[in-house]
Order: C-alpha cells, then structure tokens, then sequence
C-alpha cells in the first residue's frame, strides 16, 4: 500500500486513505521516507498517535464534551485519529465541514458554530447532515436561522434547535483577538438569551478568549462575565462553551499545562452555581499542533536566507505575517560535515511576491545547502489547511507517520502514559 498522497492546495479533502490497525503500529518515519522517495513537492507529515494521545489526555480532563474546531486542520486522516482519541463532538464553521464530518462519522454529534451563515449552509446542515446547534450573535442571524429551519417544506423535521449566543470578550492578550470580528456586547447577549429561550430546545452563551492564550485566568473572567450576563437575562441556560485558544509550545514559547487552564475553567463554573448547566469546549491547537509537519526542500541560499519549496502562501503562514517561529531540524542530501556549527536562517517561500518571507530566526546547521531538507514541526493546526494555489505552487504530498512530535514538553510523557498512544482506526466509521 503507498503511503504516499500527492494532492494540490484546491482539491478536494475527500481525497485521503485510512489505515487498519496493523498499518497504525508499523507506519513509518520522516526520514526514511525522505531517504527513499527524496521529495521535491513539500511533504506534509502526520502523526496520528501524538492527535489521538493529545485528544485522549484532552477529553479525560475536561468536565464536560469536548468538541474539535475542524477548521484546525480538516484532513482525514486527522480528523481520524482526533476520533480514536474519543472525541464525538465537532465545531464546525461552514457546511462543507459540516459535510466532511458526517461522511466520515456518522454517529458524530456536529454543531455549527460560525456566526454567520448563509441561509442555504443552515438548510442544508439542518435537513441533510442532522445538525441542530447553531451559534449566533445578532437578532438577524437568529431570524435567519429560526426562518430556514421552520420553513412551510420541513414541518416533517420540525423540533426546537440548539441556539448558542456568541459572547464579546475584552481583549486578553491571546496572539490572536475573536472578539473583534465576532461576538455580542452584554446589553445584546442578555437581550439574545432572552429572546432565544422560547426557540430554542437547549440554550448556550458561548465565548472565545482568543487563539494560542497563555493565561488560564482568562477563562475564570469569561466565565465571571458569562455569568454576569445570565443572572441578568433570568433564564435558565444549559450549556456554556468556553471555546478554544488553549495553547499549545513553539520554541521559547513554553504555556502553562492544560490542568492550569482546565483548574481555572472549573472554579470559575463552580462558583456560577448552575448544577443544570453543561461546559463545552472547542479545542483545535491543542490536539492537533504537536501532530503535524512539513518537509521543505532547500532551493537555494543566499547568506542566511535560504530559498524553500514551501511558504507564507502555502502552509506556513503563521511563519510570516504572525512571526510565528516553529522546530526545525536538516535532512540531508548527503552525509557531509555531520558536526557543523549551528547558525540562524530565515525563509523565502517559492512564490514571486516578496511578502513570502519568514525572518524566524530558526536554527539549523551552518553547511545547510541546496538540495537539504528541513522538517518544520508543530504545523498540526493551521498548516496545510492554510494552503493556497498561488503562483501554481500547490502540489505537496501528505503522509501518516510513526515520529514523535518535534517539540515535547516536560509533561509530555506524563501526559502519554510514558510512550505514545498508537491510534487504531478500526473505531472510526
């Protein structure tokens, strides 16, 4: 069986192929991939034991359900061991996600939890696919919603949906703010609250704190907030989804453990003293970062900028504009000068625009030249789903492997049970 796929940036994500057990526990390593097949497309790895250990250790912790924000990273192949790891709840933020998740699970509980949504996604989520939760922050997208779900052609399908009012929140110094595009004042979300209660079969107050959030007492001032605005709407709410934006390890970049995060979200509840009441989570980096990387072939160097087949345009846009800085380590084409000294180099993705830069720095051997290869780790989340097909750059190929994640905390053991977790895909649908 290859266990190679070459896919283009544009096709379609149904494009994939599963393991059995067996494969799982024999898959094999970056480099001795990179030995035998010497890729000149980008090489994107997944590593499926790290996503099901990171969403096992994930849904064991969390007080209540655990659901994977999709748009993280939609392959199957992930999305795959996201399941093995136990996870039976999925975010998702438009209909062709909506309809990934169904095909591949069809006992999967999914909630559509984007803002905004055209009327036709809401009718075809709502009769096609079974989904009945939906997010909202505005009065008309809650009139929009209550009109394509009850239109005169579904009376057969008539019941209450889940309504979920999207919350604003002060910015909390997370990499990145949600609350600017998305989200409700108070005097709005108390008035939402109580507005939806006579639609809606169960009723949630939603929030996201911001992506990659490195401080757990965001959470504890969400919550205080959440509960602030459900006091003042006096109506009873079922559910509370603290969102995601828990982060996850970059180089010098080391957050607090998940238990400090998780121990701040469940006092917080606590104190709101609301026993009818469900968290929800939506965790997207945090299971699947450490589970994902890429193989860049060196194209060119001048100095210490060294000219890859990969870039801002393709998977690596959080390595530019976010300055995101992420472990790399060299692959070489031939096995000279093993002991060279380290230097810092940076990045020009293979596009024509000068935009296509990432400054890093990052570490690697000094000798790095043309026809090297470098594996760029913790892409797991917002890597290759990022990809465009700009310039025609858009071919890479996608493979599942047996490697340990490129940067391992100090818990990572301890999380794992000592060793890694192989996920068997036999318990997926």
């Amino acid at each position: 069986m290859s266990l190679i796929i070459n896919r283009a940036a544009v096709a379609p994500l149904h494009h994939h192929f599963s393991l059995s057990a067996e494969d799982a526990v024999s898959l094999p390593d970056v480099n001795s991939i990179v030995t035998s097949m010497r890729p000149q497309e980008p090489m994107h790895c997944v590593r499926p034991a790290t996503i099901s250990a990171a969403s096992q250790a994930f849904v064991q912790a969390f007080s209540g359900d655990v659901l994977y924000a999709v748009k993280c990273n939609p392959e199957p192949a992930v999305l795959r061991a996201v399941w093995a790891g136990g996870v039976r709840h999925f975010d998702c933020a438009s209909i062709a996600e909506v309809t990934l998740v169904r095909r591949l699970f069809p006992g999967a509980e999914i909630h559509f939890m984007h803002p905004v949504k055209s009327r036709a996604a809401i009718r075809e989520a709502w009769v096609m696919n079974g989904v009945r939760d939906f997010v909202f922050d505005t009065p008309c997208e809650l009139d929009k919603i209550m009109a394509e779900i009850h239109g005169p052609e579904f009376t057969a399908l008539d019941s209450k949906p889940g309504l979920f009012v999207r919350l604003a929140l002060p910015h909390s110094g997370a990499a990145i703010d949600l609350s600017t595009k998305f989200g409700a004042d108070v005097d709005l979300a108390i008035e939402l609250l109580h507005t939806a209660r006579g639609h809606a079969g169960k009723l949630g107050l939603a929030f996201h704190v911001g992506s990659q959030c490195m401080d757990p007492l965001a959470w504890r001032e969400a919550i205080e907030l959440a509960g602030v605005v459900i006091a003042k709407a006096g109506v009873d709410v079922d559910v509370i989804d603290v969102g995601g934006g828990f982060p996850v390890a970059y180089p010098e970049i080391d957050p607090p453990p998940l238990g400090a995060f998780l121990a701040e979200i469940d006092a917080a509840f606590d104190r709101l003293n609301l026993p009818n009441t469900r968290l929800w989570a939506e965790p997207g980096r945090a299971l699947v970062a450490g589970g994902g990387s890429v193989v860049v072939q060196v194209q060119l160097r001048k100095a210490n900028m060294l000219y890859v087949n990969d870039g801002v345009f393709g998977s690596l846009s959080d390595a530019g504009a976010l300055g995101f800085r992420f472990p790399v380590r060299m692959i070489r084409a031939s096995a000279v000068n093993e002991g060279a000294p380290m230097a810092a180099f940076g990045f020009f993705g293979p596009t024509c625009d000068s935009s296509d830069v990432m400054h890093g720095p990052f570490t690697l051997p000094d000798d790095v030249a043309e026809g090297d290869w470098i594996e760029i780790g913790q892409l797991g989340a917002y890597g290759s789903c990022l990809r465009t097909s700009f310039n025609g750059f858009d071919r890479a190929a996608l493979v599942e492997v047996s490697d340990r994640p490129m940067l391992e905390t100090a818990g990572y053991e301890a999380e794992q049970g000592g060793k890694p977790v192989v996920s068997a895909f036999a318990t997926a649908a």
